[in-house]
């Protein structure tokens, strides 16, 4: 063999002619057919090539021809012009080959994360949503559902495929989600694509760029306290690195969250971290991206005391951040043991109306529950005020539950409380001299009171006393 091809290598070095091969025009996977892009704006293509090579992108929905070449890392991009929502369209990229994408849509496309909660779908055992899943195929929903991935540092590209919406996929997908993406596209008539990336038990912490955790002391102590765990990662920014980073050139929409049970123990972080975590996905993402989440349900396995209340008041006060929103759930507990509520459809349909609200501008509706805003205290009485009560509200009972008052000795007890208009008297005939009143301030209360349009009235305390239990 030796002899035989030694001639020919030796004619090749003479000569200076080398054969090479030429590398393939390569996408990433949340580029591909069946995909949704965000509808009416500058989207960006990219993927790899030889340094040099010529690329071409044709869409069909005009006669516009972009251009990119590759970088001396391998590397091209390129902006491309999206229609308004419609499809389906063909896309060609060309360069030493040739990759024909398929029934592409234009849309709205959002990201849902976050833990369990989130990621939880119908093969869980919620039979109830049988009659959706079966009936579900949707060819105006798209889904990519990022698997369970780690890394140590960020990477281009993750393992995933776009699908249009079927019975068998939707039984795999989250279903909060689904049912989010599916009264965006019954209101606004348009195809909807959804990215999920989810994973069960994770702290925020792990969804969060390491860099921006371990250049804040308090967050580094934080995360530092955290309890290993066999089901799911624990280290700063390792799902971030694997299962968000490779999607953050791809335009979306916004984000619906559903998360915080794992943060439970360090609450008193946690207003930094998710704000944290939200801004440098938003940085990541180069805009102002909506940013939706749901508060955490009340759960008895927490045990007694306000552990989870005290995330749950985190989680409201991260609503300080710009163009953020919160729904509060703790009325859809269907199992006050169970960490994780069933009625995820009722969780979809809030977040969808926050959305459809804020970002889409469909007016008249219930959107935003009310919260606590501020007191007033007149001899033995407390007058309570809250924003986004402006129609009045209501208790499902003929008693209001879940009030607590106290006096200068710190020590609550129960109180009565009556709806006058869009405040809240509360009072109790031990405690003359009121000082703080708490609503559901615990682990697991389910108060009674809502909105005249049916949204629970969030928990609150009028205290900073923590040592209180």
């Amino acid at each position: 063999m030796k002899k035989i091809f030694l001639p020919a290598l030796l004619l090749l070095i003479c000569t200076g002619t080398l054969i090479t091969a030429s590398a393939d025009v390569r996408l990433p996977a949340i580029i591909g057919s069946h995909m949704v892009l965000q509808q009416n704006t500058q989207v960006t293509f990219w993927g790899w090539c030889d340094p040099g090579e010529k690329i071409i992108i044709r869409p069909d929905w005009d006669t516009t021809t972009y251009h990119a070449s590759g970088s001396s890392s391998a590397k091209w991009s390129v902006q491309v012009k999206s229609p308004v929502a419609g499809g389906p369209y063909k896309i060609t990229i060309s360069g030493h080959n040739s990759i024909v994408l398929d029934d592409v849509m234009t849309g709205e496309v959002w990201a849902c994360s976050g833990q369990s909660n989130m990621e939880m779908n119908y093969s869980w055992g919620l039979k109830q949503y049988t009659a959706d899943v079966e009936n579900g195929a949707n060819k105006n929903i798209r889904f990519f559902h990022i698997p369970r991935l780690t890394a140590d540092y960020p990477q281009d590209d993750t393992k995933a495929m776009w699908v249009v919406c079927n019975a068998e996929d939707l039984k795999r997908f989250s279903l909060a989600g689904y049912f989010f993406g599916l009264k965006l596209q019954q209101t606004l008539g348009m195809p909807v694509g959804l990215i999920n990336a989810s994973w069960g038990g994770t702290p925020a912490e792990v969804w969060t760029p390491k860099d921006s955790i371990e250049n804040l002391v308090i967050l580094k102590e934080a995360a530092g306290k955290l309890k290993a765990a066999n089901g799911w990662p624990i280290s700063s920014g390792v799902t971030y690195n694997a299962m968000i980073y490779p999607i953050i050139n791809y335009d979306i929409a916004g984000v619906v969250w559903y998360q915080g049970e794992a943060n439970v123990a360090t609450s008193s972080t946690y207003t930094q971290l998710l704000g944290t975590m939200i801004n440098s996905w938003r940085k990541a993402w180069k805009k102002d991206l909506p940013f939706y989440f749901v508060q955490i349900a009340p759960f008895a396995g927490y045990g007694k005391g306000i552990s989870s209340a005290l995330l749950r008041e985190a989680q409201v006060k991260t609503l300080a951040i710009s163009n953020t929103g919160m729904i509060v759930i703790h009325d859809l507990v269907d199992n006050i043991k169970d960490i994780h509520p069933q009625k995820k459809k009722e969780v979809g349909l809030r977040l969808a109306n926050y959305a459809l609200a804020e970002v889409y501008g469909k007016k008249d509706l219930p959107y935003k529950s009310p919260l606590y805003k501020s007191m007033a205290i007149k001899k033995d009485r407390v007058i309570i005020s809250f924003d986004n009560a402006d129609k009045g509200l209501m208790s499902k009972g003929d008693t209001i539950t879940g009030f607590y008052i106290a006096g200068e000795d710190k020590i609550f007890i129960p109180a009565s409380a009556k709806i006058e208009g869009n405040t809240i008297v509360v009072w109790s005939k031990n405690v003359k001299m009121p000082v703080a009143v708490r609503f559901g301030f615990t682990n697991d209360a389910m108060p009674n009171l809502f909105s005249k349009e049916g949204l629970p009235v969030g928990i609150f305390r009028t205290d900073d006393w923590n040592e209180i239990n």
